[in-house]
């Protein structure tokens, strides 16, 4: 994906310590002071230009959010979300996902959201794949046990890659769906990217995996 350079970006961002947290291992073991109310926290990795981050937070009061970001000309559209929804209960991170564990402490995160991320198809770039092992346990490391991962995605290559990596894991597949839009799911929320390639005809692919202890 070639990304349009947006040079104030970072101005912006700057702007608005509120919802794009500045110093988030401030808060690390401790995110509950970032938010309004003590609340389960759920965080989505790679959040893009946030519709799927701010949808839920609107239809889940009762939970607290935060999108992770690394590209500043991406995450600046997830703000002007935020900043139209005034959403007590969602925070973005502008930062990489490789440092979570900078930022998150162990029984800080119930559930990871990872939606159409990056296939990144040839097996020598494997270790960027978000569903790759030692992604999997970085994600063990900052999430109470049973924790879950929710990933969807429109490439059916990363898919069955991601479903041998979870097992490879030992983490428990709780759902599977070949073809979430022709299947009996209630509550999806779809994503810009979701979207884009449903309307396209591309089937999408959805699983909820949980940590076994």
């Amino acid at each position: 994906m070639r990304l349009r350079n947006k040079p104030w970006a970072k101005d912006k961002i700057a702007q608005y310590p509120q919802y794009i947290v500045p110093n988030p291992e401030e808060y690390k073991g401790k995110w509950h002071e970032a938010f309004a109310s003590d609340q389960p926290l759920h965080i989505e990795v790679g959040t893009g230009k946030g519709r799927f981050i701010t949808e839920m937070a609107k239809a889940h009061p009762e939970i607290n959010y935060i999108g992770i970001e690394l590209f500043d000309s991406v995450i600046v559209a997830a703000l002007d979300r935020l900043i139209e929804a005034e959403l007590p209960n969602l925070k973005l991170l502008n930062v990489n996902a490789k440092d979570l564990a900078k930022f998150f402490a162990k029984n800080d995160v119930q559930r990871v959201y990872l939606n159409f991320s990056d296939p990144w198809p040839k097996k020598r770039h494997e270790k960027r794949r978000l569903t790759y092992k030692d992604f999997l346990k970085l994600y063990e490391e900052i999430m109470t046990d049973g924790g879950e991962i929710h990933f969807k995605t429109d490439n059916q290559g990363l898919f069955e890659y991601s479903l041998m990596s979870f097992s490879a894991y030992g983490l428990l597949l709780k759902f599977i769906s070949l073809d979430l839009h022709n299947s009996d799911f209630e509550g999806n929320i779809m994503t810009e990217y979701e979207e884009k390639f449903s309307e396209k005809g591309n089937r999408i692919y959805r699983c909820e995996v949980k940590y076994q202890h």
